[in-house]
């Protein structure tokens, strides 16, 4: 049997060997430097061990999901969360009171996750997290940034290449919100871009103390290592410079239920002009203990932000947005493939372009109210576009997204 640093070497040399070949090309000018230092290349190999064995905990039953996760089922008082110097020796809280107007009937769809399709599921006192691998921390940009968002990332910004279709409200005080969203495998062509549908819980500025609640789904080939779509949170409470994390990729989160894995596999998926499925997402304050809890589809509390991860978020939100996101990286000097939604534009309507429906928020007094002042907001319309309405059984509701590069978006 190999020793780890036998491993270690091996995985060295493969490196090293995938550079020589990589710099052999006629178009690297300067192949010296393309070429991997050993010492250095151990320097990382440690690193993301280091960091590795922080995110993976001890694992009580482990569960191998069809789309190749690895699923561990971590007892709840060894969960990442509890890493957090403001939560350490702090236990899971029992679920808090749901707000007054919520009807389980909105709910027409109930979704799976692959990793559970196969009957097994994580035992009483723990919960599921999707194992994260060397081949995750190597595909990202530094260890340092890995499950983190680009920074500074802002609603109305396109210099850093994010892209925006949305619908928004502001102009009070916001205790929550609640979507159903409608879920598909939009095409990503860059492992440096993404993809996503979610709800935003806003304060703060857009510039240095941006306080952030996320969640939704997203395909991201960098942070996943494939093009399927899958529920995820993320929060931060600088603008998405040091604090905050996808899933539960550090510390804050507080996961307590043990059949949903953030981070993995949603399935099935909407196709054009056929079944359309739809996830349901529910953010509210705690009016007692003034958590921020996160519900997916009927009734399944998945876990909380506690309050003290915010500074502006410790008392409510001010905009709560709703909608798509894309990176565009502009390869080869134009606009990127990369789609949003179901990659069509809003004017197709059901069954072609994707939707949110049943917009809502949570009011002051832990009520849900329609998001009647719904303002909508494309930054390339020509790209990507948006399109509200309101009937009986939808409610407040917009169709969004696109193809990006086409002959008006260039």
């Amino acid at each position: 049997m190999f020793s780890s640093i036998s491993l270690r070497l091996i995985l060295l040399l493969c490196l090293v060997s995938s550079s020589f070949s990589s710099t052999a090309s006629p178009s690297n000018s300067n192949a010296t430097d393309q070429t991997l230092q050993p010492q250095e290349e151990l320097q990382k190999l440690k690193l993301i061990r280091t960091e590795l064995n922080k995110i993976n905990k001890p694992a009580v039953k482990t569960i191998q999901s069809s789309d190749g996760d690895t699923i561990d089922c971590v007892s709840l008082h060894q969960q990442p969360a509890f890493d957090h110097p403001l939560l350490q020796g702090q236990r899971p809280l029992d679920p808090p009171e749901i707000p007054k107007g919520y009807r389980e009937d909105d709910e027409s769809y109930e979704e799976s996750q692959l990793w559970s399709l196969s009957g097994e599921t994580c035992p009483e006192g723990t919960i599921p997290i999707r194992r994260t691998t060397e081949q995750d921390m190597l595909r990202a940009s530094s260890v340092q940034r890995f499950g983190r968002k680009i920074s500074p990332v802002r609603r109305d910004s396109t210099s850093n290449g994010h892209e925006h279709a949305v619908g928004y409200v502001t102009g009070r005080n916001y205790y929550g919100a609640k979507a159903s969203i409608n879920v598909w495998s939009p095409r990503v062509t860059s492992q440096y871009e993404f993809s996503l549908s979610q709800i935003w819980v806003i304060a703060g500025s857009f510039t240095h103390d941006l306080n952030t609640i996320e969640a939704g789904w997203q395909i991201s080939p960098e942070l996943y290592g494939d093009t399927y779509p899958r529920f995820f949170t993320y929060w931060t409470s600088d603008a998405y410079r040091t604090t905050g994390c996808y899933n539960l990729l550090c510390s804050g989160f507080v996961q307590t239920n043990r059949r949903i894995a953030i981070g993995a596999a949603i399935s099935p998926r909407s196709s054009y002009r056929g079944g359309q499925f739809d996830i349901s997402l529910l953010i509210w304050k705690d009016p007692k203990h003034g958590h921020w809890w996160l519900q997916f589809g009927s009734g399944a509390l998945v876990g909380y932000w506690p309050a003290t991860l915010f500074t502006h978020l410790r008392q409510h939100g001010s905009m709560v947005q709703f909608g798509g996101e894309i990176v565009n990286t502009r390869p080869r000097g134009s606009h990127t493939t990369t789609q949003m939604g179901s990659g069509h534009f809003a004017g197709e309507g059901f069954g072609k372009a994707s939707y949110f429906r049943n917009l809502q928020i949570v009011d002051w007094d832990n009520t849900l109210i329609p998001a009647s002042n719904l303002k909508i907001l494309a930054d390339h319309p020509n790209c990507y576009d948006i399109r509200g309405g309101t009937n009986r059984v939808w409610g407040n509701y917009f169709y969004y997204g696109g193809p990006g590069k086409n002959p008006r978006c260039p």
